[in-house]
């Protein structure tokens, strides 16, 4: 049995998804290359996506990947290398030789060779922009000369343009004599003749219509432009809210400089969703890829701060140390009023973290979810005041502590509700990402907020 067939076998009963690499294709890869087998390694990659054979050399260990960078040689083209985790990106690089990074980077358009130096030093980058063609290499050095995060930098600079006089036959027969047309585009943009993009023609339409119909005649409703210095952020959101597909890129004289496509769009989407998770559980930028120091640096700082209003919480527990050493059961239920509020806080500050990145959360309906936040809570709080009232009652036999608990836990449940959604406006209000700061306050609320609750109550009246 050859070692293709051997890896598209699927046994029956394997349940592995479907998408994800498997264990034996990674360790057939490893294994070709310890042993210096390029033909076996080919066997490897060739059923496999770009996107997979990046996944490949992000998951196995920097010597194999290096091994198996060396080996394959020119096999490595530029839809793997803008592939690659950026983590991981400047070391593939380093173990690339010269005139295989060179011939990769070359078949790439000026958009996805950007992305893929952007994060590199100084030296490589100068390395990889001297391999290119002086076209391109004016394209790069110019994209890059944008603020970073900005239209000008996802753009790319291969567009199709017509003139607003052209008509259908005018458009295809200028489409046919040219041998440099993009891989992949959508429109045709229409220009006046200032260089300025008035409208675009989608390819459907195009190809639909009979050669004597005008451009101007079958445009599209959905254009729009970007400025080149406008936040990718903000990019992609309108290309999600509206729909888009395409959309020209115009400097501040509003003339045609590029062109945003939907793919990039919803990558930069995608990555910024990815990151508000990732802060959210106060992980910041991180990724497999990243070393054991790396990856201590990054939470180190949020572990701290999260010491800090730990200690703090402990502070209004010493408050109450006489009340905790007379009624030992108080020590016992109070985990279950911290948790309680922690998690309802978390609920609601994950709702307002996402309706803020997505533009949902505005100052017009922020009150009006607040409210709505604070019902929730508040009617939650009633429902497990009343069980844990019977809780408390049944396992100690003491009506007043299941009364103290139910009271606290209503209170608890009240602050969590209004801390989640709260605290991440107010942190946007700062400028100050929610994704990144809320939990850690919403935490320290819902705890202090339930100690003080449950410990207040519980020395008026059970002492």
């Amino acid at each position: 049995m050859s070692d293709q067939t051997a890896l598209e076998e699927k046994p029956e009963d394997e349940t592995e998804d479907d998408y994800a690499l498997r264990d034996r294709v990674v360790n057939a890869a490893v294994e070709a290359a310890r042993a210096g087998e390029r033909a076996q390694l080919e066997e490897v990659f060739e059923p496999l996506h770009p996107a997979d054979i990046a996944d490949l050399l992000e998951q196995v260990e920097i010597d194999d990947r290096n091994a198996i960078l060396k080996l394959a040689g020119d096999y490595i083209d530029g839809e793997i290398l803008s592939e690659i985790d950026e983590d991981i990106r400047d070391s593939v690089i380093e173990a690339l030789e010269p005139e295989v990074l060179a011939g990769a980077v070359r078949e790439l358009e000026s958009d996805d060779v950007v992305d893929l130096i952007e994060g590199l030093d100084t030296e490589q980058q100068g390395a990889i922009i001297e391999v290119l063609d002086v076209v391109d290499r004016i394209a790069v050095e110019q994209a890059l000369s944008y603020p970073e995060y900005s239209a000008g930098r996802l753009m790319q600079r291969e567009v199709v343009i017509a003139p607003e006089h052209w008509n259908v036959g005018d458009a295809i027969d200028h489409m046919r004599a040219q041998d440099d047309l993009p891989e992949q585009f959508y429109h045709i943009i229409l220009v006046d003749p200032r260089h300025r993009p008035t409208s675009y023609v989608t390819l459907g339409r195009l190809m639909s219509s009979r050669r004597e119909v005008k451009l101007s005649d079958i445009t599209e409703e959905s254009f729009r432009t970007f400025d080149v210095t406008e936040d990718e952020g903000d990019v992609a959101y309108a290309f999600n809210q509206y729909h888009l597909i395409s959309a020209p890129v115009v400097d501040e004289e509003g003339r045609l400089v590029g062109i945003i496509t939907i793919d990039d769009a919803m990558a930069i989407l995608d990555e910024e969703h990815e990151e508000d998770v990732l802060r959210l559980g106060g992980v910041g930028d991180e990724s497999l890829s990243n070393s054991t120091l790396e990856i201590v640096k990054r939470r180190f700082p949020w572990l701290a701060v999260n010491l800090a209003t730990a200690i703090l919480a402990s502070l209004v527990i010493s408050i109450f140390e006489d009340v905790l050493a007379a009624v030992v059961a108080l020590a016992v239920l109070m985990p279950i009023v911290a948790s309680m509020g922690g998690n309802a806080g978390t609920q609601s500050m994950t709702v307002a973290v996402r309706s803020i990145a997505t533009r949902d959360l505005t100052a017009a309906n922020a009150f009006r979810v607040i409210r709505r936040e604070a019902g929730a809570g508040l009617l939650n709080g009633f429902i497990f005041a009343v069980v844990m009232g019977i809780v408390g009652l049944v396992w100690f036999g003491q009506p007043m502590i299941g009364v103290v608990i139910a009271v606290a836990m209503v209170i608890n449940l009240l602050a969590a509700g209004l801390a989640g959604v709260l605290i991440p406006i107010v942190l946007d209000r700062f400028k100050i990402d929610p994704a990144l700061a809320s939990g850690t306050f919403v935490t320290t609320v819902t705890d202090v907020v339930g100690f003080f609750a449950f410990l207040g109550l519980a020395s008026m009246v059970l002492l």
